[in-house]
């Protein structure tokens, strides 16, 4: 089969930039909850606790759908797997237009995030095979990034508009972006052949070395103590500092550009100092700025120019953590095993996010939003014990390598920076 080529000059190629809105819409449909959680829970009549659940729900089932939803399609073709998937996506969310009771909200969450599970890796495995080996490290950074702006653009785009026109009005715009995902697929992106089928065993193989597990469990813990904040932040700082919707998208902008910022630090402090320094100084900075807000609770109301400086802070911080994680089970794996452990670091990042938002309803419900703080600085400290492990463990013989495409077995790694 041949591909299109890359782009000429800088800009890249429409096939890219579709593949990249596609990660944009789906991660916007993942985080908007959190923006309007207290109105969201107000129309459903129950509980913020129990509405945050929804986050809950959505991650776990990418957790456990992703490989698993990757084997069993490895046969379709790649294009038709990725604009159904998409448009599935896009029938979950305007659906909530007609949802008067929490159980309907679920089953759509439901749906959403199962043709989120295929939708994105699926985006990913296109970007890898279209590139040509040269680019391809650089394509799936790009579509990567779609995940980021994510939280600079749609998030707080989706929290004015729930501000402005209801709790609905995010979800519908989630399925705004997602259909224009799939008109731009379906008008950019080739189809490709399916790729040979990969074992789910040949995926999991590289979980039998400790040091890779203790790796995953550090980034599970991490994102678990980012998530319980993150995923209560409206009513957290409602409670702070008073923070109403629309001043709460600004500050989810901010921490967004912020976390950007982090993001890149941490994979150039990765680069430079090595992952297990990245690591720790993430950690070390989260651990700090989380405290810090806690303690801002005995202000109450506690001013905004001393909460946003810590925000600014915490967003960096948690965003400077993947760049270390990927550069380090991609070093314990070796490169054979880039695309497994890559997926297996996304579903580990899932598991975090499930844990960290039913962890956080528990203590929303039961202690109220000043515990939320604190048990994400508690979280830091566990994570650096298990990423130190990770570093001072042997990661064992080197499994025979899986069996790849061959237009792609010369392609180098995934640049993870």
């Amino acid at each position: 089969m041949s591909t299109t080529s890359p782009s000429r000059g800088h800009l890249p190629a429409p096939w890219l930039c579709a593949l990249t809105l596609c990660a944009f819409a789906l991660q916007t449909d993942d985080f908007v909850i959190a923006g309007v959680l207290p109105a969201l829970a107000r129309g459903l009549t129950v509980s913020e606790a129990t509405a945050g659940q929804l986050v809950t729900v959505f991650s776990v089932l990418c957790a456990v759908a992703a490989p698993v939803a990757a084997v069993v399609t490895a046969r379709l073709p790649r294009r038709t797997l990725l604009t159904t998937a998409l448009a599935l996506f896009c029938l979950a969310n305007f659906a909530v237009l007609g949802v008067r009771s929490y159980a309907a909200m679920l089953v759509l969450r439901v749906l959403a995030a199962l043709a989120a599970a295929v939708a994105l890796p699926t985006a990913l495995a296109a970007a890898a095979g279209l590139a040509p080996p040269e680019r391809q490290g650089r394509s799936l950074a790009t579509v990567m990034a779609g995940l980021t702006g994510a939280v600079v653009i749609g998030v707080p785009a989706g929290t004015w508009a729930g501000a402005a026109l209801g709790w609905r009005a995010p979800f519908v715009l989630g399925g705004v972006l997602g259909l224009a995902a799939l008109l731009f697929v379906r008008a950019a992106v080739p189809e490709m052949p399916p790729a040979p089928a990969v074992p789910l065993s040949a995926r999991l193989r590289p979980l039998g070395r400790p040091a890779l597990l203790f790796a995953l469990l550090a980034a599970t813990v991490a994102v678990l103590g980012n998530l319980l904040l993150q995923t209560y932040l409206a009513p957290f700082l409602h409670d702070l500092s008073g923070v109403t919707p629309g001043t709460l998208g600004l500050l989810l902008a901010v921490t967004g550009v912020a976390g950007i910022a982090g993001a890149r630090a941490g994979g150039t402090l990765a680069d430079r100092r090595g992952a297990g320094t990245a690591f720790a100084t993430a950690a070390v900075v989260f651990a700090a700025a989380t405290a810090g807000l806690a303690l801002c609770g005995a202000l109450r109301p506690a001013p905004l120019a001393l909460v946003v400086p810590l925000l600014v802070v915490w967003a960096a911080a948690a965003w400077a953590v993947p760049p270390a994680v990927q550069t380090r089970v991609l070093a314990l794996a070796g490169p054979a095993y880039g695309p497994q452990v890559l997926a297996l670091t996304s579903s580990a990042v899932y598991v975090g996010a499930s844990l960290g938002g039913a962890l956080g309803g528990r203590l929303l419900g039961t202690h109220g939003p000043g515990a939320l703080p604190v048990a994400a600085a508690c979280c830091a400290p566990v994570a650096l014990l298990l990423f130190s492990a990770a570093g001072h463990r042997t990661a064992g013989p080197a499994a025979t390598p899986p069996v790849r495409d061959s237009r792609t077995a010369s392609a180098p790694p995934p640049d993870v920076r």
